[in-house]
């Protein structure tokens, strides 16, 4: 193996890379949303009453119904992803098989508009044509490819698994320390697993992982301390 190749070894290149990081953005969003919803539940909760088993009827409803919402929402929105995917592939099929030499002007018109010189930029196009005509308007065009288009059934599952693994942390932080212990543990560990989601969900996107965590963990933070707040208004005023 070349220097070059060995260098590029380890990067993310061909079919399936869409798949990846559409169940990989699935499950940090499940995990991120697990953490914080759960979290915010049972904390409101401990506001109000030291009871274990309202505080464990709380986290587990609030687990399964979650885990549930966010396995449907992925799968909708990403059905309707592929749908249009989908459309725009027959829409694509549709002009490559009717209007032939308009569709190979188009393409030599986007080569030349990525900076290819125009005799170039044609036989690039017509080799490309000659080779695989929709594939190759697809990833210029629209940036598709017809083999790896994104799976709803794999966001909705990975979005429930790990939206219910995220859950775990805080129902089990509410639950195996004392009462005078349970609030902080909980915020400890959720402000935690916050920050380690925010970082993961950056270097997913290539973003800066400081200024991702940091802002989960604000606005996990923030939640938290209102839902307790709320329940520990209510508990004191004897509402609950």
């Amino acid at each position: 193996m070349t220097a070059p190749e060995a260098a590029h070894a380890g990067e993310p290149h061909g079919a399936g890379l869409g798949q990846r990081l559409n169940w990989l953005r699935a499950g940090v969003l499940g995990a991120n949303d697990g953490i914080v919803s759960v979290a915010s539940l049972v904390v409101g909760v401990a506001g109000a009453t030291t009871d274990n088993a309202a505080l464990l009827v709380a986290g587990l409803a609030g687990l399964v119904g979650g885990a549930i919402s966010m396995a449907l929402g992925e799968y909708v929105s990403v059905s309707s992803q592929r749908d249009s995917e989908r459309a725009l592939i027959d829409k694509e099929r549709h002009e490559l098989r009717t209007m032939p030499e308009d569709e190979l002007a188009e393409l030599t018109q986007l080569y030349r508009a990525r900076g290819l010189s125009e005799q170039t930029a044609q036989q690039v196009a017509r080799e490309l044509t000659e080779h695989d005509a929709l594939a190759a308007h697809l990833e210029v065009e629209l940036g598709i490819d017809q083999h790896d288009l994104v799976n709803p059934w794999h966001a909705a599952i990975s979005s429930a698994v790990s939206f219910t693994i995220g859950a775990l942390l805080p129902l089990l932080a509410i639950l195996l320390p004392p009462p005078d212990w349970r609030v902080p543990v909980t915020f400890a560990a959720v402000l935690v697993a916050l920050a380690a989601t925010g970082a993961i969900s950056a270097r997913v996107g290539g973003a800066p992982a400081l200024r991702a965590s940091a802002r989960l963990v604000v606005g996990g933070a923030a939640a938290l301390l209102v839902t307790w707040l709320i329940g520990t208004l209510l508990g004191t005023t004897g509402v609950v």
